[in-house]
């Protein structure tokens, strides 16, 4: 190899262990006693940091919202009660608040939202589920929508509505009882199909568990699995799988 080269290709070499080091090690976050605000996550991993609601204090949650007005950066806060939802709109005049899924969003930064995203969900009963997906989707920059109540008891509704699903670069399929939807769904599609098991359910369905275990135990090809009523988790996985799709 030819000695500048070598030497340059070493420099960057060392340059880039440097910078992956400062990253890793030094890190970038704002500690505010309660919680450390990690300030390179978009950039790391393409989104941003979200509050998880429930456990902290309304207190704390418009603590951790201040830090990225400041900052001028788009925070996203789910899982609120309806005390901390109050005092979201209190103290910020231009967040959103949907209310039906327990999330509040401040966006001073327009979000450019691309591809599509299909929530297939099989119940009314899954809806918050369902909406906590679709607005996190959104926040992240996937244009979603949600296709409502096309569970299995009734398969003909998701034979209405599967020409427009089909449209989707990744379907998420929302299902509690005994979690069936997504196997159908996968099997009628040419994309990934992320299972997100909800608790909704009479005994024997074990605040989902049950539905979880059928998830995982899919015999449909492309069927991921996220936990039960996590919402957020598939959104995101959703959201990577449409950013960086391609059709088969």
């Amino acid at each position: 190899m030819d000695k500048n080269l070598k030497k340059l290709f070493l420099d960057r070499k060392k340059a880039l262990k440097a910078y992956s080091d400062k990253i890793l090690f030094e890190g970038r976050f704002e500690d505010l006693g309660h919680t450390k605000i990690d300030l390179t996550r978009e950039s790391r991993c393409g989104a941003g940091e979200v509050i998880y609601g429930a456990g902290k204090s309304p207190e704390q949650i418009i603590e951790i919202m201040k830090s990225a007005e400041r900052r001028g950066e788009n925070i996203l806060a789910t899982r609120l009660s309806e005390s901390a939802m109050e005092l979201v709109k209190k103290n910020f005049k231009k967040a959103k608040i949907y209310k039906e899924a327990g999330i509040a969003a401040l966006t001073p930064k327009r979000i450019r939202k691309r591809g599509f995203i299909a929530i297939v969900c099989a119940g009314t009963s899954d809806l918050k589920v369902a909406l906590e997906t679709k607005v996190c989707s959104e926040f992240f920059g996937s244009n979603a929508k949600i296709f409502s109540d096309c569970g299995v008891a009734g398969i003909h509704r998701l034979g209405a509505v599967l020409p427009e699903i089909r449209k989707a670069r990744v379907c998420v399929g929302i299902a509690g009882m005994e979690g069936a939807l997504p196997s159908v769904l996968a099997g009628l599609v040419k994309v990934q199909v992320i299972a997100l098991p909800t608790s909704v359910g009479y005994g024997a369905s074990f605040g989902g568990l049950a539905a979880l275990l059928a998830m995982l135990n899919s015999c449909s090809n492309g069927v991921s699995v996220v936990n039960i009523d996590n919402g957020f988790g598939a959104a995101y996985c959703a959201h990577l799988a449409n950013a960086g799709f391609r059709r088969l």
